[in-house]
């Protein structure tokens, strides 16, 4: 069992940066690979970043690539989001992710432990 709990998120001007923080509880996190999705106001959950158990593995999304990083502290059970440049369009509501296999997936069907999310705005 794993429990997901999200911070950092908040009101940024476009072209700022925010650093999301992902605190993990439960014995399995060392072992989880870890995404972040979000979702913008009437639109679908979208894949944003994932990172493998050990954090020398990471993918990302075609629109934040280049601006945003993932990575990760086992021994602080804590997974972050760095997001830089941000626009706009990155507004949403981001979610956290635990998979309890070691790689990591775009696909939120295969995680099985979600946080409550955060909410991130980007003014114009």
């Amino acid at each position: 069992q794993v429990q997901l709990v999200e911070s950092g998120g908040g009101l940024v001007q476009a072209g700022g940066s925010l650093r999301l923080a992902c605190a993990a509880s439960g014995r399995t996190f060392s072992n989880s690979a870890m995404g972040w999705f979000r979702q913008a106001s009437r639109k679908e959950r979208e894949f944003v970043a994932a990172i493998n158990w050990s954090g020398e593995s990471t993918y990302y999304a075609g629109s934040v690539k280049g601006r945003f990083t993932i990575s990760r502290e086992n021994a602080k059970n804590t997974v972050y989001l760095q997001m830089s440049s941000l626009k706009p369009e990155d507004t949403a509501v981001y979610y956290c992710a635990a998979r309890s296999g070691a790689g990591y997936s775009t696909s939120g069907s295969n995680y099985d432990y979600w946080g409550q999310g955060t909410q991130v705005t980007v003014s114009s």
